[in-house]
């Protein structure tokens, strides 16, 4: 009956694991009982952040010297899921997730994971990516022991571009793909959770009234495959952590973003109390710009800018909010958040402590 521990761990630097290798020098984390590992760093967060593919490599290198395996082997099994973007309050971190099989319980929260095949550049943000990932994460729902789609809290996907598409592909245009890669993984979440019931390759990107508050997407050309990591409640377990995940209706959803760690137990008013911050594991969000060109009936310019990245408007702007409800910038707030939550908004997830 397995036991999930999290561990949020800041780095100086992409490749820096020093605080993990610590961990599994103490033994306070056994490296073969490491299952999924999800970060920010600091790269642009765009098609060329190496610093995903940096910290990956450097990752699976020291999982190798801790473990004796090969570390292609570890990568093709252990979801490293990796936002770039640290702009403003953000704080370049990564979460380690560890599963002790060997503890027992009765009901607690669950984390399963999953990899479809890797898949081409002419499959990116078509009918097959959409199938491809929802199988995936039916499978990690059965990793994890979960029964039920309405028992899976959140999903978390990291979705392959390419670097160099191809004629085949829907878009020559590498940054258009990367969002109809993160289109088609939500809606293949959105169809294995019953959020989407007719997830269509022709509404990726066009219909935002269909998304999923569970899901949370990003890709890179670090991946080849779909990784797929699921959150929910299941039996066998052991209780006291909680998952607490809650839509943002837009950019400026304070309530929203409070309500998520309400969900998880904590009494954010709207900031979470200093004595319960230490109970916060990880801050997971996502955000997007509100494509009418106004918040709330303001005009915004961060679709106009042609300076700066409409997404590193984003990530500033939302992290500055997410980090002052949290008490810290130690939060994964990614851009991008096509079919993730409300058009124009978003989604939190807060991992705790129980009180």
């Amino acid at each position: 009956m397995p036991q999930l521990a999290i561990h949020r761990l800041p780095m100086a630097h992409p490749g820096d694991l020093s605080a993990l290798h610590v961990l599994l020098e103490s033994g306070a984390v056994r490296a073969g009982e490491i299952r999924a590992v999800i970060g920010k760093t600091e790269g642009n967060g765009g098609l060329n952040d190496f610093t995903r593919g940096y910290f990956t490599q450097s990752l699976m290198l020291l999982l190798s010297a801790a473990t004796g395996a090969d570390p292609v082997a570890l990568a093709a099994r252990i979801p490293c899921v990796l936002s770039g973007g640290t702009e403003g309050a953000l704080s370049p971190h990564y979460l380690v997730f560890a599963v002790d099989r060997a503890a027992t319980g009765q009901r607690g929260l669950a984390m399963g994971t999953a990899f479809s095949a890797p898949r081409p550049p002419a499959e990116i943000g078509r009918q097959a990516q959409i199938t491809a990932v929802a199988q995936a994460v039916r499978d990690a729902m059965a990793d994890a022991g979960i029964a039920r789609a309405a028992d899976v809290a959140l999903v978390q996907v990291k979705a392959p571009c390419a670097q160099a598409p191809g004629p085949e592909a829907r878009s020559a245009d590498p940054r258009v793909l990367m969002a109809l890669s993160r289109a088609a993984a939500a809606f293949g979440v959105g169809l294995a959770l019953g959020d989407i019931p007719e997830a269509r390759e022709a509404d990726l990107l066009r219909d935002l009234g269909r998304f999923s508050n569970r899901a949370s997407i990003s890709s890179g050309i670090e991946v080849t495959a779909n990784e797929v990591v699921v959150f929910g409640q299941a039996d066998g377990w052991v209780p006291g952590l909680v998952a607490g995940v809650a839509p943002m209706a837009d950019l400026l959803d304070l309530e929203g973003v409070v309500a998520a760690f309400r969900a998880a137990g904590l009494d954010a008013a709207p900031c979470v109390p200093a004595a319960q911050r230490p109970r916060v594991l990880g801050v997971l969000a996502k955000g997007e710009p509100e494509k009418s060109g106004a918040i709330r009936g303001s005009r915004h310019t961060m679709l106009g800018d042609t300076d700066l990245d409409a997404q590193r408007h984003l990530r500033g702007a939302l992290g500055a909010i997410v980090a002052s409800v949290a008490g810290h910038g130690q939060v994964f707030v990614s851009g991008g958040a096509e079919h993730q939550g409300p058009p124009g908004g978003g989604l939190v997830c807060v991992f705790a402590r129980a009180g």
